[in-house]
């Protein structure tokens, strides 16, 4: 798959397991940055809801693209019941306090997906500003797919909300098909979204659909 991920000067973005040791910090403010708008009403502010991402990745459940030895992006995955963002109800009322934690573990729930058994549930894609559109996207995904296979799992799933249609359209790029749409119009006021949409990925299918 030929994909233009180099910039000016710099060499090809390679791909690899877990976040690198040191970069739980850049990890957390590229994940903020990608998912920072729906998770706020949960984390706010910024200042401290990076620290508290960055001191609770599980570092093994991710994928991340790497340029010049600089984390430029990842892509995090549930299975065999971890995800890559974690953090107990225990942590987040300690960071946050009991009174204002308790509402906030409230909103948090709303975004946990559990797989079933034989599913992979990728948990989004984020890559830095200056690297959209060059295809790290897609080497995430292919990543994420490889994992899955390894584990024998037979789909990947992952939810794609209505206010992020340029992710929509690099998922059905990769294979994935939507199977179901919910309709959330309660959550768009408070989290700025009004659906998700669910959408898999039989393992061992991939390639770029032609337009």
């Amino acid at each position: 798959m030929a994909l233009d991920a180099t910039g000016p000067g710099a060499g090809p973005v390679t791909v690899q397991r877990d976040v690198p040791a040191g970069a739980e910090r850049r990890a957390a403010e590229l994940y903020w940055d990608a998912f920072g708008r729906k998770l706020g009403p949960a984390l706010n502010p910024a200042d401290k809801a990076v620290p508290f991402i960055a001191a609770h990745l599980n570092t093994d459940r991710a994928v991340c693209a790497l340029l010049d030895g600089r984390l430029v992006g990842l892509a995090g995955y549930h299975h065999d019941g971890r995800a890559l963002t974690g953090g107990s109800a225990g942590a987040v009322l300690r960071a946050y306090g009991h009174l204002r934690g308790l509402h906030r573990l409230l909103l948090l729930a709303l975004f946990e997906r559990h797989p079933v058994p034989g599913q992979l549930v990728m948990d989004g894609i984020a890559v830095d500003p200056d690297m959209r559109g060059r295809g790290v996207g897609s080497l995430l995904i292919e990543e994420v797919a490889a994992v899955a296979a390894e584990q024998g799992c037979r789909e990947i799933r992952l939810d794609v909300i209505d206010t992020n249609p340029r992710a929509r359209a690099l998922y059905e790029r990769r294979g994935f098909t939507a199977v179901r749409t919910e309709h959330t119009p309660y959550l768009r006021g408070l989290l700025g979204f009004g659906a998700v949409t669910t959408m898999h990925r039989p393992v061992g299918t991939g390639g770029v659909r032609e337009p």
